[in-house]
């Protein structure tokens, strides 16, 4: 029996500019077969399951082109201290969960940002040695580019006074030079290696509850960056039919040798799990003050950031995956970050080294006005993270001063015709693709700070905002043939809102929610 779903009396803004608006979709195993006027989809679909959409706004299925799906699986039942304004509340929360917890388990999670912190300083191993003395503690850092650990987990993972700093990290010592708990890049290593593994089971449980809130928020796919096992966990979901979010998973830098043995290249797999570009860092994060600059941090005349890889190796990994047919996506938040990458992509473009492969920067974070123009003179695509905005705008200021004229701007690289592709970067910050669209309209937080948004200028048109999380993230990992739009042919992913987010002010789209998420014709939230 062929599956068919049909859509009815939507206001529907299918992103698709040959035909902008309709009021009914009609699905076939999946596919869209057509978009129309309710009469036009009746007459192409006949019967089946139907939504009455009410005169709701529909919009594509909305897709987060940077998270990272295991880790946002795996935090959502762990502690979670995103928001957290004090030491001392984070250490309560560490606290309660270490009292219901047996004694020697690993007390885990994250989001604390030292911008938002009240106190001033950086949390230390002391903070969490008063209060949890039988649990190794590790919290991440918003960012994740900080771990934030108490005693008993630095005596786990080996970490003393003696220990070297690595080549890419920064193990912070006191005066006595003692490490204080606090773990910079690379010198989170040992202790995340040191943290148990979950189970198979545990993990596949893990999974399905992401994707359920995933779903919740209005997402029907993702651009994940992964390593092996999350891969592995994903293809288990997928044989037995269990995924409801479409994923795009990337290759993870040092793992390139095994994939190029294996023949694989960016794109293989199917319209659930496909395999993407190769995952690069380049340099640190705002949060730990180790994004690589130009110029110094305000206040820290040494400080420039921290290079996590050589300039020849990312030229290197960025060569070789091409010539086999991988596309890299980078990760840079700096401005001399950002610059190195342009003029690597600058050289292998004048080469003729992978032609047709779409490159990306992730984050894109701070720009200088002349490399602005050239993501799109190189078809490199800035992945950007709105909600990142306005969790980073004051730290900006405080670190990068007026340098922050040029970070997160928006309208500018669409302007200069660049294709914007949005995410979340979850767990680090907010998965709702509507904080995000409403962060990147609005360039204010939940709270509407600052007033009139921050450096407006650079404010995108909700349109504009939503393409990116549609048409762009789906361009982005090059299915935009199935994916971004609604229109025949293409998968029958979409979204029913609650408000229409073109038509209202700005600050209205962080009130909107997800009243149904459609995925492959399946309603899979909502009624």
């Amino acid at each position: 029996m062929v599956r068919k779903f049909a859509l009815y009396n939507g206001n529907i803004h299918t992103m698709n500019p040959a035909a902008p608006q309709a009021e009914a979709v009609g699905i076939v195993e999946g596919r869209i077969v057509a978009v129309g006027t309710n009469d036009e989809v009746r007459a192409a679909v006949g019967g089946g399951e139907s939504l009455d959409a009410r005169g709701r706004t529909v919009v594509p299925g909305m897709i987060d082109a940077h998270l990272h799906f295991l880790s946002l699986s795996l935090d959502l039942s762990r502690v979670q201290l995103l928001g957290v304004q004090s030491i001392e509340a984070a250490t309560a929360r560490a606290a309660e969960r270490a009292h219901n917890s047996p004694p020697g388990e690993w007390i885990s999670g994250g989001g604390w940002n030292y911008n938002f912190l009240h106190d001033n300083r950086w949390p230390t191993k002391l903070d969490l040695d008063l209060r949890i003395s039988a649990h190794p503690v590790a919290f991440a850092s918003q960012d994740h580019h900080s771990l934030w650990v108490n005693s008993r987990a630095l005596e786990v993972a080996g970490i003393t006074r003696e220990t070297p700093d690595p080549p890419d990290g920064l193990i912070m010592r006191d005066a006595d030079g003692e490490p204080t708990g606090m773990l910079i890049e690379g010198a989170m290593r040992p202790v995340r290696e040191a943290i148990p593994v979950p189970t198979p089971a545990g993990v596949e449980t893990a999974l399905r509850a992401g994707m359920r809130e995933a779903n919740r928020l209005g997402l029907t796919g993702a651009g994940s960056m992964e390593g092996p096992d999350a891969l592995v966990a994903l293809q288990r979901l997928r044989a037995t039919g269990g995924m409801t979010l479409r994923i795009y998973q990337s290759i993870p830098a040092d793992l390139l040798d095994h994939a190029i043995a294996l023949g694989l290249h960016s794109g293989f797999g199917d319209e659930w799990l496909r395999l993407g570009h190769l995952k690069i860092f380049s340099d640190g994060a705002l949060g730990s003050r180790s994004a690589l600059m130009l110029e110094p941090y305000a206040g820290e005349p040494d400080n420039y950031g921290i290079a996590v890889r050589t300039t020849e190796n990312l030229r290197d990994l960025i060569r070789t995956a091409a010539q086999h047919g991988i596309a890299s996506c980078i990760h840079a938040i700096g401005d001399a970050a950002n610059r190195l990458l342009l003029d690597i992509f600058d050289e292998a473009r004048a080469n003729g080294l992978g032609p047709g492969l779409r490159h990306r920067i992730e984050h894109a974070q701070l720009l200088t006005p002349q490399d602005i123009g050239r993501f799109a003179r190189l078809g490199v695509i800035p992945s950007m993270q709105p909600i990142h905005c306005t969790s980073d705008m004051f730290g900006i200021d405080r670190w990068w001063g007026d340098r922050g004229s040029f970070a997160y701007v928006f309208e500018t690289l669409r302007r200069s015709g660049a294709t914007l592709a949005f995410g979340s970067d979850a767990p680090v910050d907010n998965l709702s693709p509507l904080a995000g669209i409403h962060a990147a309209v609005t360039r204010q937080n939940a709270a509407g700070l600052p007033e009139g948004g921050w450096y407006p200028a650079e404010r995108l048109s909700a349109y504009h905002a939503l393409e990116a999380y549609c048409a762009g993230a789906a361009y982005a990992s090059g299915e935009e043939a199935i994916k971004g739009t609604l229109e025949p042919g293409k998968l029958g992913d979409l979204v029913v809102l609650s408000q229409d987010i073109l038509a209202i002010p700005g600050p209205e789209i962080l009130h909107t929610e997800a009243e149904a998420t459609v995925v492959g014709g399946e309603v899979v939230y909502g009624s």
